[in-house]
């Protein structure tokens, strides 16, 4: 399973770095089919989803992975699920939040699309 685990923490190192840089930039990762879920509110299709990524309310922002963990996510396909957790900071704030994030990716011309992606701030 090493190839899957090195392939699901380039991605988690690539998306979280562009996120920082700009989140607009994250459009090539999705699909006008892919969804997001975030706190609970359902975006669908890529312009809906970056629309909902650009309008959070901070200018920088860095993430902490935690743990990440992969499988395969069908027998048939080479397709995945990652799961994320970590600390996330802020803007301004020195006060980390605690994240959970699934991706579920999709293999497509030697690259890979997130087809599913929820996101959760864990209180408590």
């Amino acid at each position: 399973m090493a190839d899957i685990n090195a392939i699901a923490k380039q991605f988690t190192d690539y998306y979280y770095q562009v996120f920082s840089a700009d989140r607009k930039n994250l459009a090539p990762l999705y699909r006008d089919h892919s969804m997001l879920t975030f706190e609970a509110q359902q975006f669908q299709g890529t312009n809906a989803i970056i629309e909902k990524l650009a309008s959070l309310p901070f200018t920088s922002i860095q993430h902490r992975v935690t743990t990440m963990d992969a499988q395969p996510a069908a027998t048939d396909k080479a397709s995945m699920i990652v799961l994320v957790t970590g600390q996330l900071i802020t803007g301004d704030e020195t006060n980390a939040l605690n994240f959970s994030q699934a991706f579920h990716l999709m293999p497509e011309n030697g690259s890979y699309y997130v087809f599913n992606d929820l996101f959760r701030l864990n209180y408590g």
